[in-house]
């Protein structure tokens, strides 16, 4: 017995020991974020917004063209399309729709709103689906190449947007004024909220309100490269064509699973001046943004967060590498972005220990003063205290933020959903590692998508709408 006890005693031991360590080095990683924002606000939080009323007007003209990559989006690419075009506050753009010659569900779906409006471009790619986003975004650069040397047209900005996005009226407004000056612009994603899914879907709420309202504007303002998030952003043809050149033609990169990330800091690597846009609309703090529906089962968030941690950790590793020597700031946020893993494993290995340690202090308790339970180490206890601090001062960060873009209800609600969050991110993990070591073998990246659902009413405006999604049955 004393033998078995001896063995449970080092097993809590040690898993504490290397999960307060882990936790804490992440606690600080993140707390150096929070002190750098908040040093950012007190320097510069006097500085006026940039606020639509203040948007200068545009200086050059030119077409925009916003490219939707849809694979299997029959349930929602019609909606997504009819809101573009009744939304949109703009004189001069045109959608231009990827699709795949097996789909043919989409393409009608996607043909009965184009029947109706000449501003959107329809074009099926040569191979069948799925391939990857990158590869349909390729075939839609193409495209428009071909459409702009036969028009003798020139294109302004490139913007992106995924087939259940639901765009704001005045983003185009937005990309016009600001692409002369930048040749990358990101607007902010506010995911919506579906109330019947509250936990699942709401977390990429608190995330989103949490990463498009600080960390990006951190990793920004210390200069380091910013990723894109493969929706509401706006990308200068000129870039875009000096990466195809390098590429045989294809700006986008058709062997990665997070083309996005990649090409943003690829563009910043080039020079490429970039800007986070939040951009207000009023005095009560809303923002042109993109709002969208993510995944509302934990089945299909794991598939995503799969994919997600696969090709900005793993893979996104191999591809994109450190910065340049001296590009500190770059350096810690690559490090931030591919450190996931690595804390899924202290985050497994915290949720190990605590039962462990609690049946060390029962199997004491049983046998009494015969054998007490050791005392703790005092690095223990400190790591204790620690990590706890930094845990209610993450806590209070989410739920400031989430606030911030959803009220005090959805604050509240991050609360549970920071659990939730843990727990996809622990189911995702192996996975990712399973397909990043098939990718090492040779598998081919594939178009791993996740359901997609499209509000039934209006949600341009609110990110917590009264409607209902529509029902839908899309493969993600």
């Amino acid at each position: 017995m004393r033998e078995s006890l001896w063995i449970v005693d080092a097993f809590a031991h040690e898993t504490l020991l290397f999960a307060g360590v882990g936790l804490l080095l992440g606690g600080i990683d993140d707390l150096l974020i929070d002190l750098v924002y908040i040093v950012r606000r007190i320097l510069y939080g006097r500085r006026p917004r940039l606020t639509l009323a203040t948007l200068a007007p545009p200086h050059t003209v030119g077409r925009i063209a916003v490219f939707v990559a849809a694979w299997d989006e029959v349930a929602v690419i019609g909606g997504m399309l009819s809101a573009a075009v009744e939304r949109y506050e703009h004189d001069d753009y045109r959608i231009y729709v990827g699709l795949y010659p097996n789909d043919q569900a989409t393409i009608d779906a996607a043909a009965a709103v184009a029947e109706r409006d000449p501003r959107i471009r329809l074009v099926i790619g040569p191979r069948d689906g799925p391939t990857t986003k990158a590869d349909c975004l390729n075939t839609l650069w193409k495209a428009l190449r071909r459409d702009d040397a036969r028009d003798d047209a020139r294109t302004k900005a490139i913007v992106l947007h995924d087939a259940e996005d639901v765009v704001h009226a005045q983003e185009l407004r937005v990309f016009d004024s600001l692409i002369d000056r930048y040749e990358v612009v990101q607007l902010p994603v506010l995911p919506l909220v579906n109330h019947g899914s509250r936990l699942v879907s709401g977390h990429y709420a608190d995330e989103f309100a949490e990463s498009h309202a600080k960390q990006i504007i951190v990793r920004t303002s210390l200069g380091a490269g910013m990723p894109l998030a493969g929706t509401g952003c706006a990308i200068a043809p000129e870039v875009l064509a000096m990466i195809a050149q390098a590429r045989g033609g294809e700006p986008f990169d058709a062997t990665s699973l997070t083309e996005d990330y990649e090409l943003g800091l690829r563009l910043a690597e080039l020079g490429a001046r970039g800007i986070f846009a939040r951009v207000a609309t009023d005095d009560a703090g809303g923002v042109v943004a993109v709002r969208a529906y993510f995944p509302g089962t934990i089945t299909t968030s794991v598939r995503q967060k799969t994919r997600w941690m696969t090709g900005i950790a793993l893979a996104g590793w191999d591809r994109t590498g450190w910065a340049s020597p001296r590009a500190f700031a770059d350096h810690w946020m690559r490090m931030r972005d591919r450190r996931a893993p690595l804390a899924v494993v202290v985050l497994a290995v915290a949720y190990v220990a605590i039962p462990a340690w609690g049946t060390a202090l029962l199997l004491h308790w049983q046998i009494g003063a015969a054998m007490p339970y050791p005392a703790p180490h005092p690095i223990a206890f400190v790591l204790l205290v620690a990590n706890a601090a930094l845990l209610v001062w993450r806590l209070a960060m989410r739920m400031i933020f989430t606030a911030r873009s959803y009220g005090l209800r959805e604050a509240l609600w991050s609360l549970p959903r920071f659990l939730v969050g843990n727990l996809v991110s622990l189911i995702a993990a192996p996975r990712a590692v399973i397909v990043y070591i098939g990718m090492l073998r040779g598998a081919a990246p594939v178009w791993d998508k996740t359901r997609h659902e499209f509000p039934a009413g209006p949600a341009d405006t609110d990110p917590l709408p009264s409607d209902r999604p529509q029902s839908i049955a899309a493969a993600g």
